[in-house]
């Protein structure tokens, strides 16, 4: 295949020097991209709110101030606050998990009557953005058909409505057409069930996809701001991202920055410990076979 560079030059020695000070470059260009804004928070956050509030900036700063993170910490109650973002994040993962997947396996190896219509139904939601469907969830969660509940300052107001995730579904569904289905059928002669096929034989190998849905849940409900500013009016029930909004008004800028900081790190812990299950599932079942 002929591509912008023929193989014959960059076998050569001039062409691998080429290769390697371009690809050196690229490399150390989208590291600073995507390291810079880590590094920015971090150093402002133990700044001064004299020398983070100046202009123009202090790429490093004068007098480092690292107590800022133990202020925010004890200032914040950010403790308190991270055990109900913890609990809201957590429970929006189980919830995705135990519809997304059932529905995914349905709509995959059961192909019920008219799946295809369910399934573009579900797509058809994506197109609407999220802000209009605001109103109608809110008056879905203050008056629950049937039950009559109103689940206002209660963590299921957000559960529910992420139950049921249309891109998820359509990314498991999509992961689970390439599973054989001579499996699905072995299984059914040993007499297992759906139930018992999807638990002993689907989920062991769909580990990949598994992770990357369960890691676009968790980051989607631990970072939300409008649903949870909605459905938790009281304070003590607010997750992080909505009371570092409240409290950004009276705050020193330092240690609203560091409370920033420490909200965001269980995220990027949770990438780096599972950042390979992610890559393979975004490319699992991208090749047939």
């Amino acid at each position: 295949m002929r591509t912008l560079v023929s193989p014959s030059a960059l076998r050569s020695p001039r062409g691998k020097a080429v290769y390697g000070v371009v690809f050196a470059c690229t490399l150390v260009v989208f590291v600073l991209a995507f390291m810079f804004p880590l590094y920015w928070a971090v150093t402002g956050a133990m700044k001064s709110p004299q020398e983070l509030a100046a202009t123009p900036a202090t790429l490093v700063p004068h007098e480092w101030h690292p107590e800022t993170f133990a202020d925010a910490w004890s200032q914040l109650s950010l403790g308190k606050y991270f055990l109900n973002t913890l609990v809201v994040a957590g429970g929006a993962w189980l919830a995705q998990l135990a519809i997304d997947v059932p529905a995914a396996f349905a709509l995959s190896k059961l192909r019920p009557k008219f799946g295809n219509v369910v399934l573009g139904l579900m797509l058809a939601t994506l197109m609407l953005p999220a802000t209009a469907l605001l109103v109608p969830t809110y008056v879905t969660v203050t008056d629950l058909p049937l039950l009559h509940l109103n689940l206002i300052n209660s963590p299921t107001a957000v559960w529910l409505p992420a139950a049921a995730n249309a891109f998820n579904i359509y990314l498991l569904k999509r992961f689970f057409d390439q599973i054989p289905d001579e499996l699905i059928e072995a299984a059914r002669i040993d007499g297992a069930g759906p139930v018992r096929t999807l638990w002993r034989i689907i989920l062991p190998i769909s580990r990949p996809i598994l992770a990357v849905v369960s890691i676009l849940a968790v980051v989607t409900a631990w970072k939300d701001f409008i649903w949870p500013l909605l459905v938790f009016p009281d304070t003590e029930k607010q997750t992080l991202s909505v009371m570092l909004q409240r409290v950004a008004i009276d705050m020193p800028l330092n240690v609203l920055v560091a409370g920033m900081v420490l909200a965001s790190l269980p995220m990027v812990a949770l990438f780096l410990a599972f950042q390979r299950q992610i890559l393979a599932g975004l490319t699992a079942g991208s090749i047939k076979g």
